[in-house]
Order: structure tokens, then C-alpha cells, then sequence
């Protein structure tokens, strides 16, 4: 079974809501491949703000516009936005399938360094999702830097991190995009912006697709805009899966809250 995954890799405008819809529009309604899946990076509609009591209000109307982006496509769009529950905020992703239903995961890892943690509160669930055959495992940037919440435990077949990850560290996030494809036999995608944001911190992208084995299979360039779409296939990952079963030899473990 194939799964063609279309990645966009973006300049943000900083905690513009409007723009950053507008521009996000044309990339998505500017894409001529078929496509099962479009990923967009961190907080695509406001760039990785702590004003989340401000932006929190366009939480209906971004998730009405993936919606749009969904069915126009007649594909699934992941993305993630700033809501708000019970007086709290979340760095939340939305899994927006085409017609219009959606699932969410909250943000697990919050990245105290820039204070993540002082604005949005963390979540405890884990997020699987299908499409066709697929079972495919999305999560948020930080997230990326620990192991045991993304393992396989025979769970999914693709891994998806959307992220606003710095250039000062792209070396840790090529890395361990790498070593999360090698050590749960799966396709990793990570989808990262470019640019600067408000606090002039530089974003090179770096976005890739992971094959099971770690090898690179996309082509997107750093520092650059662009759309890629990538045709992945699942028969591969289970002939490979079959031929070196190392996930039979992994460790039980239990995640205590």
C-alpha cells in the first residue's frame, strides 16, 4: 500500500494569523500531485509564540481553514495551533481528515528552555491515527528528543514530528530524525519552518523523510521554501520489518505520568 505525504516547508510571519492563512492557502491549493497527507509546521498560523491568551481566539477559525485545505485536497492536513480547555492553553495538533472530522494531540515535551512550560499546559496522550493501511504516529517538535514517548510498540509505521526547531541545533534534529527511523523500523518525517521569527531566532528547515533503514529519501533543501511530495510504500517497511525483526527483541516499559 503507498502513501503519498506532501511536506511543506515554510517562512512564517510572525504571529500574523491572516498572512500566515493566506500564504498557507496558496502553497496548499498550488499543489498538483496527488496527494494522501499534507504536514505543516509548528504553530504554522502564528510562528512558536508565548501569547497564547492572544491567539488562543483564532483557534475555531484556523481549524475551520484546515478544514477547508482537507477537502479541497481530499487529503488528511496535520497541523498545529494554540486552544485553549477549562482556562488552560495547549500547543495542540489537529489531524483534519477531509471531511471536515478531526482528532487532536497535545503537545507532550513543552520546551522550557524558551518557557514553553510557563504558557501551555502538557499533554498525557499518545495519538494514532490511519489512513488507508497506514498507521501513522504525530507528534510535536520537542518531542523528537525523547525516545520513549515515540517508540514503536508495534503501534505505527510512520512517525511525523511538526516543529519549529532553531538552525543553532538542526545537526540534533537531523540526527535523531535518523535514529527515530533506525531504532523503530519506521518512516520518520520531520516538517520544520525557515526564517526568522519574532525573537530573531533562524530557522534553516531541514525537512526530510526518513526511510525504516535511516536513509534520507526526500529532497528538500535547507533555507528554502518549497513542497515536496514523497510516495512511501508500506510493503517495503514490512518485507524489512520481516527480514530483521529487532522489534521483537525490544524492551517492556511502562510511562508513568
Amino acid at each position: 500500500m503507498k502513501l503519498n505525504v506532501t511536506i511543506i516547508q515554510s517562512d512564517l510571519v510572525w504571529e500574523n494569523v491572516k498572512v500566515n492563512l493566506d500564504n498557507f492557502s496558496r502553497k496548499i491549493y498550488s499543489i498538483s500531485e496527488e496527494t494522501d497527507l499534507i504536514v505543516l509546521p509548528e504553530m504554522f498560523a502564528t510562528g512558536f509564540t508565548m501569547q497564547p491568551d492572544k491567539f488562543s481566539v483564532f483557534q475555531d477559525e484556523i481549524i475551520q481553514k484546515l478544514s477547508e485545505f482537507a477537502s479541497e485536497k481530499n487529503a488528511v492536513v496535520t497541523a498545529t495551533l494554540i486552544t485553549e480547555r477549562e482556562k488552560k492553553y495547549f500547543n495542540t495538533l489537529i489531524w483534519m481528515y477531509p471531511d471536515g472530522t478531526y482528532k487532536t494531540y497535545d503537545k507532550r515535551h513543552l520546551f522550557s528552555f524558551a518557557g514553553e512550560n510557563e504558557y501551555y499546559t502538557q499533554g498525557s496522550e499518545h495519538l494514532i491515527v490511519n489512513i488507508k493501511e497506514w498507521r501513522i504516529k504525530p507528534l510535536i517538535c520537542y518531542d523528537l528528543r525523547f525516545p520513549v514517548w515515540s517508540r514503536n510498540r508495534n503501534d505505527y509505521d510512520l512517525l511525523i514530528y511538526l516543529a519549529a526547531w532553531p538552525e543553532r541545533r538542526n545537526d540534533a534534529w537531523k540526527t535523531l530524525l535518523k535514529a527515530r527511523a533506525i531504532e523503530n523500523q519506521a518512516y520518520v518525517i520531520g516538517v520544520n519552518r525557515v526564517g526568522n521569527d519574532g525573537n530573531n531566532i533562524y530557522h534553516s528547515g531541514d525537512s526530510g523523510i526518513y526511510n525504516p533503514k535511516g536513509k534520507l529519501i526526500s529532497r528538500t533543501k535547507a533555507h528554502e521554501e518549497s513542497i515536496e511530495t514523497v510516495n512511501l510504500d508500506l510493503a517495503d517497511l514490512n518485507a524489512f520489518r520481516e527480514k530483521f525483526p529487532a522489534g521483537k527483541d525490544a524492551d517492556d516499559f511502562t510511562i508513568h505520568p
